[in-house]
């Protein structure tokens, strides 16, 4: 089994890239959404949260596990790989490296929660990869929140929105990396303040590439679906077609397993 886990609901957005590109795999999606958002939350407790529930997931039988959550990649997968040195742990970053391979402006955008914006991990991948790029980190504060409550295209939202990208088109970014997973269901109405000036970049599809390459053995299952949550696991599937995600809901379906982590 491949297990991908986030704080909520942003995480779907990348098993449901997975799940398109492994369609026999058996997937188990973990939403701690007891303690929903991570993004305003200290880093120790991030790092507890991670570690807990990758080895859950592992104690469920899961060989691979994805950590679906910028913020809890750029906080805590090093610590988990490092208690779980024998399962490959994929890590899901801002697409700082390909954005500034193809800003012809020479400045990109990167969309940020609190703690993923403070993170020395996305300093070091902005040094490595930004080379002479010009980086303007935004923090969102509340976006994420956004998506859980599926609030996802209310006009306030939209001028909230162009206000808070207008300075960094204005200068010229031609590239806004979405540095969360919940920032993908955001896609729709981003896409129409940036159109024309710069492009999106979401690195799910990049994520379950990387998926297909360590999946091994994963990759021949029953196609069976099961979604965890640790508070209200009926959230999860009514979210699953309020956020267009009606392949996974059909896979849920048919396997039928939602269930109280």
């Amino acid at each position: 089994m491949i297990g991908v886990f986030d704080s909520g609901l942003g995480g779907l957005s990348v098993l449901a890239a997975i799940a398109q590109a492994l369609p026999c795999a058996d997937l188990v999606y973990l939403a701690d959404t007891a303690h929903v958002p991570w993004g305003d939350k200290d880093d120790s407790f991030i790092r507890q949260r991670v570690l807990k529930i990758g080895h859950h997931l592992v104690d469920q039988g899961c060989t691979v596990i994805v950590v679906a959550c910028n913020t809890a990649t750029a906080t805590a997968v090093a610590a988990l790989r490092e208690t779980l040195p024998d399962i490959p742990v994929v890590g899901v970053e801002p697409g700082i490296k390909p954005a500034a391979a193809a800003s012809k402006s020479g400045r990109i955008a990167v969309l940020t929660t609190t703690a993923t914006a403070r993170s020395e991990r996305l300093s070091r991948l902005i040094r490595q990869h930004a080379g002479t790029v010009q980086v303007d980190i935004l923090p969102c504060p509340g976006w994420a929140t956004r998506v859980e409550t599926l609030h996802l295209d209310d006009s306030g939202f939209a001028e909230t929105a162009r206000l808070h990208l207008a300075p960094t088109l204005a200068a010229g970014a031609d590239q806004i990396v979405l540095g969360c997973t919940h920032y993908a269901f955001l896609a729709p109405v981003l896409a129409a303040i940036v159109a024309g000036q710069a492009t999106l970049l979401d690195v799910a599809d990049a994520v379950a590439r990387q998926c297909v390459r360590l999946a091994g053995a994963c990759a021949f299952g029953h196609g069976q679906l099961t979604l965890l949550a640790t508070a209200q696991p009926e959230r999860l599937q009514v979210a699953l077609p309020a956020l267009g995600l009606h392949r996974l809901a059909t896979r849920l379906a048919a396997s039928a397993r939602l269930t109280t982590a």
